[in-house]
């Protein structure tokens, strides 16, 4: 299981970023989603707090959309 957070920072396009903790890329201002077993769990609950969030493309890339 690993930690979630969501960027509560969008992406240009709108897209609020869904990351492990052991991601390099996790940012500063973030929400933390508690602990999921997959991507997809995490950004159903990032959703609750940013419709249009989706996984990052290094650290959740089977839930990342372009």
């Amino acid at each position: 299981m690993y930690v979630y957070y969501v960027n509560r920072n969008a992406q240009p396009n709108g897209n609020h970023e869904v990351h492990r903790s052991d991601c390099p890329f996790v940012p500063f201002n973030k929400q933390d989603l508690g602990y999921y077993l997959h991507c997809q769990s995490a950004v159903v609950a990032a959703k609750r707090y940013f419709a249009q969030s989706n996984g990052c493309y290094w650290c959740s890339k089977p839930c990342h959309s372009a």
